[in-house]
């Protein structure tokens, strides 16, 4: 192989690493299939496990980013955070499965218990709170901020809603704010 300042611990972390620099791998299975791969940081049993060739992802936590392949710029802190991304980029989620089953979704963040959990490809949504913007699943440009905020909202975009469970019940319709 022929990568660089590269450090990994843990039974079978980083070992497919080819000519990937510069990752850390803490934890069983961390950074496993990584080949080209740089400046990466898993810690935790099987974070990062997928990744090949994406770079500059930081996972902390069981399961963390494990499906990622070729995203880049993702940060995932908690178990099960953005577990199923596979080329979603620049993604912060924040919280046991916040942004769990997000594919190929972009800049999204999210920041509690379930934020944004069923994102799949939605592109640029913020939620912070426990379960906000919860079943969204293609909308984008969605902010919600508070416990269970936009929480049944699925696929639809621009919407705002501030406050514990403001626009809670809403299923579809644009450009709303709730309040």
């Amino acid at each position: 192989t022929s990568g660089d300042r590269n450090t990994a611990i843990g039974y079978d972390a980083l070992t497919s690493n080819t000519s990937g620099i510069e990752n850390t791998a803490l934890g069983m299975w961390a950074l496993n299939t990584n080949t080209t791969g740089n400046e990466n940081t898993a810690l935790g049993s099987r974070t990062l496990y997928s990744n090949d060739s994406g770079g500059y992802n930081t996972a902390l936590g069981y399961y963390a980013l494990y499906y990622n392949t070729t995203g880049s710029g993702n940060t995932a802190l908690g178990s099960r955070t953005l577990i199923k991304n596979t080329t979603g980029t620049l993604n912060t989620a924040m919280g046991t499965r916040a942004l769990q089953e997000n594919i190929t979704g972009t800049e999204n963040t999210a920041t509690g218990y379930y934020a944004l959990r069923l994102n799949t490809t939605g592109d640029y949504n913020t939620a912070s709170g426990s379960r906000s913007l919860y079943s969204n699943t293609t909308g984008d440009q969605n902010t919600a901020v508070g416990y269970y905020a936009l929480n049944a909202l699925t696929t639809a975009s621009g919407n705002t809603a501030i406050g514990a469970d403001a626009g809670k019940q809403t299923l579809a319709g644009g450009e709303n704010v709730f309040v």
